[in-house]
């Protein structure tokens, strides 16, 4: 093995700092919000040992619903190193990933030197280094956990190439050694990222076709034979064969023993981690695993080409690849069915020839579809379902085994008999170096705040794409005839809503374009969500998106297009807002808050946003939060009426005295904006009465009562504001309406009961109504005391001794039914001794 020289480390490092200086200037974007920002694994507060129960985004591994179920201990103990020394200083966290990405060049640069010569080996480093796939593994800082992993996972590989003599014969006294070296390599490099186990597989492939040089097509059908014929004769013969020719015996001993001793026992102590339970996706991480066959088989395996594709070509590269930016194949006659199987096919003739063909050259094919498929092989899809559609970071490691290809074949055309040719070859590298490094740069720009990447990621936007095409096909023509209300209902638009409308605005002409614009936005302004969450429609999104496409290709002004993207930003926002939402609803509240924060990011001036993450806090019972986003919101909007009556109902509930005229306030703000909403009326009453102004309590419970009737909290209370102001008669025709509405209502009966015995002394009306109590709920106290009291009332002391027994046995702790069961008792024990009979 050739040691890499000093000057090939610097080369390198030079290379990598050339290309990724700028990513220094980079913040917390993206998943980094949920990995860094909001993961309290990382603060010293944090027992060291949550580390190790927790997943890479800091949620118990317990937690089904929750969890991503990804297990990166050691990383995440990197970015706990990274807060101690910084705290959340964005420039320390992206320095160390830049290290560290110098680091694996390196490796990999050895690693390429036990199957290529010094100068192909060389190359394929320096692609490696300056690839604009890895910007997202990088640049990223999650990206951390490839970049772990892959150093730990090189180092495996190392490693076992040591425990071989120098003619790849296994020597017993220095063999141990280096096998348990990769080992205990293999399981730090799955604690950093669970890729990392596949190496192992690396490592057989290298025993099997590089180190023992086994033919299995070439060689296949000699051994078959020679097998036949020494069954006939000698099997001592075929022994000595195949130990001379293969050492199958001792390669297989060593395949097993690793794969028994390393590789199970992670795999064993992996689904331990998870308990045994795959982590939940939604429909807009990973739309093909849930779709049905043969969607779901054939989408999985066009990914395949796809992610090549994206080696080949790093042209367009986006951070989220979720939802519908690659559509799915629903037939087989999809025409991208075509670029699944040249994939194939290409793959299956460049294994089927390194097989046919041994030599050094097959070997080197063979190490670098190995490093291309082994490691992918857990991001696949194929296997089990995974949290996105393409994720350019899990192509870290694949990308070696890309870049040794290519190295190779370059290697080959460079030593051409033909000068022009080798020339040729050495300006279309540094043409590709250069490219690659320049790609690097710019794109590493995108990833300096959420509004970067996001518009970033409309390059890619595949339905963004197709409509451009057909936007520009019209242009040609002079007419936009139809296309954008043809797309939005292709879309799912359907004519319905504030969708059908924008449908209909859009005009057939481009004179009349720019009028159906404004009348565009007017329609937008207007649109309100119905309920409190953010709830706008993704198809919005789709329309916002081609509207976009129509002003660039039309040169329409920049304030017009600037709205276009706008719409894209406060009705999508990559699709976190509708995320958002769905996750509250799964009860998924701290990643329903990952979603708005991210969307924050993108636009912190928008008042929808703080308010669905007030929401967000309520149900995660911090209500001090809770408020401080309400508040935000009505800084951005002070008309923003759901904001302004939920924060006036927060602080009304707090019972916090000193919030109630602010409480107040709100609420007459909300009426003011709603004033046919009873709800306000009604939440108005229930202050005053908080505040003992009952006259002001009684007419807003009326004007409740009279915009809503059979307003059910409304009439209750306003009975009981009666009730505790010794105005109960007035109180039993409230009462009577609200059983009218509701005749189950228990307090209604309670309070009813009450007023027909105390004040009216109709003592069976009120037997009546704890009757009823008790026909419905047997086990209600409260029914059953009251009706003690009755059976009390009416004389018949055994009934309510008996009854207040029951009652007692319901409620052995309240003090009140003591009192009253020794009452009665007294009574009858005073009877018996006058010789009294009792009733």
């Amino acid at each position: 093995m050739v040691e890499v020289r000093k000057k090939e480390i610097i080369l390198l490092a030079g290379v990598v700092i050339a290309c990724y200086w700028n990513s220094l200037f980079c913040g917390f974007v993206f998943d980094d919000v949920s990995a860094i920002l909001d993961n309290k694994d990382l603060r010293p507060t944090t027992p060291l040992a949550n580390l190790f129960q927790n997943d890479f985004w800091g949620t118990p591994m317990s937690e089904k619903e929750r969890s991503h179920k990804s297990y990166r201990p050691l990383t995440v103990l990197t970015f706990r190193l990274n807060y101690l020394a910084s705290e959340l200083n964005a420039m320390s966290y992206h320095l160390l990933n830049l290290a560290l990405h110098a680091v694996v060049c390196v490796i990999f640069l050895k690693v390429c030197r036990i199957f290529q010569d010094t100068k192909t080996s060389l190359v394929a480093s320096l692609l490696f280094a300056v690839h604009p796939i890895h910007t997202e593994a990088v640049t990223g800082v999650v990206g951390r956990a490839e970049l772990l992993s892959s150093i730990f996972f090189l180092a495996a590989f190392l490693s076992f190439t040591k425990s071989k003599g120098p003619d790849n014969s296994i020597e017993t006294t220095t063999f141990w050694t280096p096998v348990a070296v990769t080992v205990v390599l293999v399981a730090v490099a799955t604690l950093c990222k669970e890729q990392g186990v596949t190496v192992v597989g690396i490592c057989c492939v290298y025993e099997v076709f590089v180190a023992q040089g086994l033919d299995l097509i070439g060689r296949g059908l000699i051994l078959e034979l020679y097998v036949k014929k020494c069954i006939r004769k000698d099997m001592a013969l075929f022994s000595n064969f195949t130990k001379a020719e293969y050492s199958l015996p001792v390669l297989w001993d060593t395949a097993v023993q690793l794969i028994r001793g390393n590789t199970l026992l992670l795999v064993v102590i992996r689904v331990q981690v998870i308990q045994s339970q795959l982590p939940v996706f939604t429909r807009f991480d990973n739309p093909a695993a849930v779709s049905p066959t043969p969607g779901r088989q054939l989408t999985f395996n066009y990914l395949l080409p796809v992610n090549a594709w994206l080696l080949l070509a790093p042209s367009e590269l986006c951070c989220d690849w979720t939802m519908g930016t690659i559509p799915l194949i629903e037939t087989l006659f999809d025409v991208r069915n075509v670029a699944t199987f040249t994939f194939f096919c290409f793959m299956g003739l460049l294994i089927f020839y390194s097989l046919k063909y041994p030599g050094d050259s097959s070997k080197t094919v063979i190490m670098a579809l190995c490093l291309i498929v082994l490691p992918f092989i857990p991001a696949s899809n194929l296997f089990f379902p995974v949290g996105f559609v393409v994720a350019e970071r899990v192509l870290y490691v694949p990308s070696m085994g890309f870049c040794i290809l290519v190295a190779h074949g370059w290697g080959k055309i460079s030593i051409s008999f033909f000068s022009n040719l080798t020339k040729l070859a050495w300006l279309c590298l540094a043409v590709v170096l250069g490219i690659h490094a320049l790609k690097t740069v710019r794109r590493n720009w995108d990833w300096e705040s959420e509004y970067t990447l996001f518009m970033s990621a409309l390059k890619v936007y595949f339905r963004l794409l197709l409509f451009l095409q057909s936007v520009k096909k019209f242009k040609s023509n002079g007419t936009v005839e139809s296309v954008l209300p043809q797309y939005f209902c292709a879309k799912g638009g359907g004519g319905e809503g504030v969708g059908g409308d924008l449908g209909m605005h859009c005009s057939s002409n481009i004179e009349a374009f720019g009028q159906s614009l404004e009348n565009i936005k007017a329609i937008f302004k207007q649109s309100k969500p119905k309920i409190g969450w953010h709830n706008r429609s993704m198809a919005h999104q789709d329309f916002f998106t081609c509207l976009a496409s129509t002003c660039f290709c039309m040169q329409f002004t920049k304030e017009n297009t600037s709205f276009c993207f706008r719409g894209i930003l406060t009705v999508g926002i990559v699709i976190k807002l509708v995320r958002g939402e769905l996750l509250l609803k799964m009860n998924r509240p701290l990643e329903a808050k990952d979603a708005y924060l991210r969307a924050l990011e993108l636009d912190k001036a928008n008042a929808d946003l703080w308010y669905n993450l007030a929401i967000v806090y309520i149900e995660l019972k911090d209500p001090t939060e809770a408020l401080k986003n309400f508040n935000q919101a009505l800084e951005l909007n002070p008309k923003h009426k759901l904001a302004l009556f939920n924060s006036a109902l927060l602080m009304q509930e707090s019972g916090d005295a000193r919030l109630r005229p602010e409480s107040k306030r709100r609420f007459l703000s909300y009426i003011e904006e709603e004033p046919q909403d009873a709800n306000g009326y009604f939440n108005l009453g229930m202050l005053a009465m908080d505040n003992k102004k009952d006259a002001e309590a009684e007419m807003y419970m009326k004007k409740a009562i009279k915009m809503q009737p059979g307003f059910r909290s409304a009439l209750f209370n306003l009975a009981l504001l009666y009730s505790q102001n010794a105005r109960e008669l007035e109180a039993l025709p409230v009462l009577e309406e609200l059983l009218r509405y509701y005749p189950d209502h228990t307090k209604g009966l309670i309070l009813k009961g009450d007023i027909l015995m105390n004040q009216k002394k109709d003592i069976k009306g009120a037997k009546k109504c704890f009757e009823r109590i008790l026909e419905m709920d047997p086990t209600n106290v409260q029914g059953k005391h009251n009706l003690c009291v009755v059976y009390f009332e009416e004389r018949d002391l055994l009934k309510a001794e008996m009854c207040l027994v029951e009652t007692l046995a319901l409620a052995p702790q309240e003090e009140y039914i003591h009192r009253h069961l020794s009452i009665v008792r007294s009574k009858i024990a005073a009877l018996n001794s006058v010789g009294q009979s009792v009733p």
